[in-house]
């Protein structure tokens, strides 16, 4: 890729607009980026020979904070009551409808009876994900999107040492690791990339000890989250949403925190349900979603267990660059999370 090519890549794949996120999970995000660039021959020349741009999936913890365009079709959740919610200031706010309130209650209830796995300071958090990323043919308009691959992370609980990242590329191959910078463990054996040390941790870049010390009452911890992402994103809600979800994504959370998170995003206005919704896995679930710019952001959770399955973002505006109402252009699905000793241990695989 020449510079003429990096330059238009800049251009139309903004870097992440979300602050917070360490250097190295920058360098990783982008390196993941640049590893999912395919050329295609155009049918006519243009000024730029990129071909299918991958688009990954918006999450904080795996892909670039991506602004994705356009919103209502295939799952667009049908009009429902809207349930009124008292802000932490004693305002009325129009929250979520009645149904994706009842739907966030539950999960959260199901999260609050979860034993607390409480990480010692030199343990780590694993998450195995299965992710795909929706790519655009700059050339012709057309989009699909790839298969899903796996992706695993082991963090720090408290932040203190270096993670691991493992991750495929589209084609079953491992993502192969950058240049060692100054300070980082030799390279490692099994394809693993080092995740740094998370020094600071924030809203945009959490350790299971940060979350810990999170509020647990719901409005005051929206609160937080308002005041603390407040000029992030597109909107103030659509940020509070993708917030909430990026800290419930690769990350484990104290049972209380975990249910405090899902109360607050039932207080968050334009939440609504899809009824049907199938993460990377294949597997079907109710969704909580929030649309903004023209994409739907779901959160899917077992229709029975109400356990949170993946994510999945869809195309809802005609005129969108990721193609037709209905289009998917990304999902992940979670298959473990739990604690384990060392960065790169693979554990017997437990469900999400």
């Amino acid at each position: 890729m020449n510079e003429d090519e990096r330059a238009e890549l800049d251009r139309l794949v903004p870097g992440p607009a979300r602050t917070g996120l360490s250097a190295d999970r920058h360098r990783l995000l982008r390196g993941h980026l640049m590893s999912e660039i395919r050329e295609t021959k155009p049918a006519r020349a243009r000024r730029s020979r990129l071909g299918w741009v991958a688009l990954p999936a918006l999450a904080g913890g795996l892909a670039l904070a991506v602004v994705l365009s356009s919103g209502g079709g295939e799952g667009a959740p049908a009009p429902q009551q809207q349930a009124q919610q008292q802000t932490a200031g004693g305002g009325t706010l129009n929250a979520a409808p009645v149904g994706a309130v009842q739907l966030l209650t539950q999960a959260a209830d199901t999260v609050a009876g979860k034993p607390d796995p409480k990480p010692g300071k030199s343990q780590f958090v694993y998450v195995d994900s299965l992710v795909a990323f929706a790519s655009v043919n700059m050339a012709t308009g057309e989009s699909k999107i790839d298969p899903a691959h796996r992706r695993q992370i082991w963090l720090s609980a408290d932040g203190s040492q270096w993670g691991v990242l493992k991750e495929e590329r589209a084609d079953g191959k491992a993502i192969a690791p950058e240049k060692t910078k100054p300070g980082e463990p030799a390279p490692r054996t099994d394809g693993g990339q080092w995740v740094d040390p998370t020094t600071k941790p924030s809203l945009g870049a959490p350790t299971y000890a940060y979350l810990a010390g999170l509020p647990t009452d719901p409005d005051a911890l929206l609160k937080k989250i308002y005041a603390e992402t407040k000029g992030q994103g597109q909107t103030p809600d659509q940020e509070a949403f993708v917030t909430i979800g990026d800290l419930l994504r690769e990350q484990i959370a104290p049972p209380a925190v975990s249910a405090a998170l899902y109360r607050a995003a039932a207080k968050i206005p334009g939440v609504t349900v899809v009824d049907d919704s199938v993460d990377a896995a294949g597997r079907h679930g109710v969704a909580v979603a929030h649309v903004n710019a023209g994409t739907r952001t779901e959160w899917i959770f077992d229709p029975k267990t109400h356990e949170f399955l993946g994510e999945r973002i869809v195309v809802v505006d005609e005129g969108s660059d990721l193609g037709k109402p209905g289009t998917v252009a990304g999902h992940s699905a979670v298959l473990a999370r739990t604690v384990v000793d060392q960065p790169g241990e693979e554990p017997e695989q437990k469900n999400a």
